[in-house]
């Protein structure tokens, strides 16, 4: 079959990609923490009209830049504010990502190659599951890898750099800024240098549009810090140095990982596809490209350079996170497309084959999305959002105990900050990377906010006595076994009870579900 008569083919297999998608975007409630967390940001910043300052429970929270939450909000505000609007910048990202490694690599080497690593990526698990989850870390892979794509392509050009997709890098890298901060242009950066210095292109590099490409950058990228920090004065102190850096080079921060972590994560984030780019690896020792194929050669060794120097980075941190190494995906695709070549070129059967261990990775993301519907409801409150959405009025106070429900605003459609109830002098003096550093760190930005929504357990035995109160008690902590006299049980959720205040609801009223 030609490459002109498979490209229909070709571009129904990356629609229907995109299909299932979107389609498993649809089939969960939001998880927790982070996508509770980062899909309550961009919702507060569409009821509130503040879209400059990213807020969690109503506390400006600065781990990261909010491009993210900018989308996330902007599709909330067309397709209303639901689980599905919110992964839908993540699922278009993704399919970005894969559409960048096509474009890419169908121009520097041919199109068969373009379309298997598109397909291989496609059909992987860091993009079946990664591409609908509501965090910054498909953004940011998505931008870091157009980056990376874009000034390759300008310096593969020919001996003059070609300005058009070197400008589109600058772009790509200040919306990697804009999405999670230095990793943004500090990866993409790393990445080149070592491949321009392997590859002796630095006499290009001056050729470049560094004036009009480091303008396009600014007006991007910088506008949003200078107006945020003209509000809050600490924010690049915090941002930049206590998220990034101190992250980056401390021991205290929790996921603390072995060295070779990201070595296995690879793999399985590419399943099954990965065990072909290791077979690249071995077999492209032995039998190197002909040294007349300089494209190809530059291409490949580009792919090497960008895995490894990535992968290297972030295992240098003691804390880790799968989602942090979703950069290297489409270079690992590359390779795995280049493995394939080598191990199933002529084969019989080889695009059956092919067919079948994509069908692995896709049954898998099906059925993982299914099963988190039915196993991780003890970690939810959604169920107790609903009964609260229909049974308290807008002007109502919601307070917490016993943990913080990261899904219960987003679910329960809250349209003002709960009151979070806890030993506070405590936390701050004993607490280490928890879920309360994360408020009272946000608190310190806005004090006077954080002491009327950061309280002690005191303010429960006050509140229970006036009405228009509700009370969201995590199951099995131990404020559930202290909850003060005067609440009585509204709901009895899977992982969260509900109090109201005051004897208005009867008792008789407890473990009732709301009508409809």
């Amino acid at each position: 079959m030609s490459a002109r008569s498979s490209t229909p083919r070709f571009g129904l297999l990356m629609a229907l990609l995109a299909a299932l998608l979107l389609v498993l975007a649809a089939l969960r409630p939001l998880s927790v923490p982070d996508e509770g967390r980062y899909g309550d940001i961009s919702r507060w910043m569409l009821v509130s009209g503040d879209w400059l300052i990213p807020r969690m429970d109503g506390l400006p929270l600065f781990h990261k830049p909010p491009l993210s939450h900018w989308l996330q909000a902007a599709s909330m505000a067309v397709f209303g504010i639901t689980p599905w609007a919110a992964r839908l910048p993540g699922v278009l990202l993704a399919m970005l990502m894969v559409a960048g490694l096509y474009v890419a690599v169908r121009r520097l080497l041919d199109e068969a190659v373009a379309r298997r690593a598109a397909l291989m990526l496609g059909t992987s698990v860091a993009v079946l599951l990664g591409g609908q989850y509501v965090n910054h870390d498909m953004g940011v892979a998505a931008w870091i890898a157009t980056t990376i794509w874009c000034f390759a392509l300008s310096l593969l050009h020919g001996e003059r750099p070609h300005a058009g997709w070197a400008r589109a890098g600058f772009a790509a890298s200040a919306l990697g800024v804009l999405t999670k901060g230095l990793i943004g242009m500090a990866l993409p950066g790393l990445v080149l240098f070592v491949w321009i210095s392997w590859t002796r292109q630095w006499r290009k590099v001056p050729r470049l549009p560094w004036l009009s490409g480091l303008a396009l950058f600014a007006l991007i990228a910088v506008p949003w810090f200078v107006l945020a920090a003209r509000q809050y004065p600490g924010l690049w102190d915090y941002l930049f140095g206590v998220q990034q850096f101190a992250r980056y080079t401390g021991g205290g921060f929790n996921n603390q990982q072995p060295w070779w972590f990201y070595l296995v994560a690879v793999l399985l984030l590419l399943f099954p596809w990965g065990f072909f780019a290791v077979y690249e690896g071995f077999a492209g020792v032995r039998r190197a490209q002909p040294a007349t194929e300089k494209r190809a050669n530059e291409a490949v060794s580009l792919a090497w350079i960008w895995l490894a120097a990535i992968v290297l980075f972030f295992s240098i941190p003691r804390s880790k996170l799968i989602g942090y190494i979703l950069p290297v995906m489409p270079p690992l695709a590359l390779l795995a497309a280049l493995g394939w070549q080598r191990a199933m070129a002529g084969r019989r059967h080889a695009g059956r084959w092919f067919a079948a261990l994509a069908a692995l990775p896709l049954a898998a993301a099906v059925v993982v999305t299914l099963v988190f519907t039915h196993e991780a409801q003890d970690k939810l409150a959604h169920d107790v959002a609903r009964e609260l959405a229909c049974r308290a009025a807008p002007g109502d106070t919601v307070y917490a105990a016993g943990g913080f429900p990261y899904d219960l605003p987003f679910a329960a459609g809250l349209r003002q900050p709960m009151v979070v109830v806890a030993d506070w002098p405590r936390l701050r003096a004993e607490t280490g990377d928890s879920w309360e550093r994360e408020l009272f760190e946000a608190a310190d930005f806005q004090p006077a906010l954080g002491d009327r929504l950061l309280r002690t357990p005191d303010v429960l035995q006050t509140a229970a006595h006036l009405s228009g109160q509700w009370l969201v008690v995590k199951r099995g902590s131990a404020a559930s076994q202290a909850v003060p006299a005067g609440w009585q049980l509204a709901f009895e959720g899977t992982g969260w009870r509900l109090y109201r205040s005051g004897a208005v609801d009867a008792p008789a009223a407890a473990g009732r579900a709301c009508a409809g």
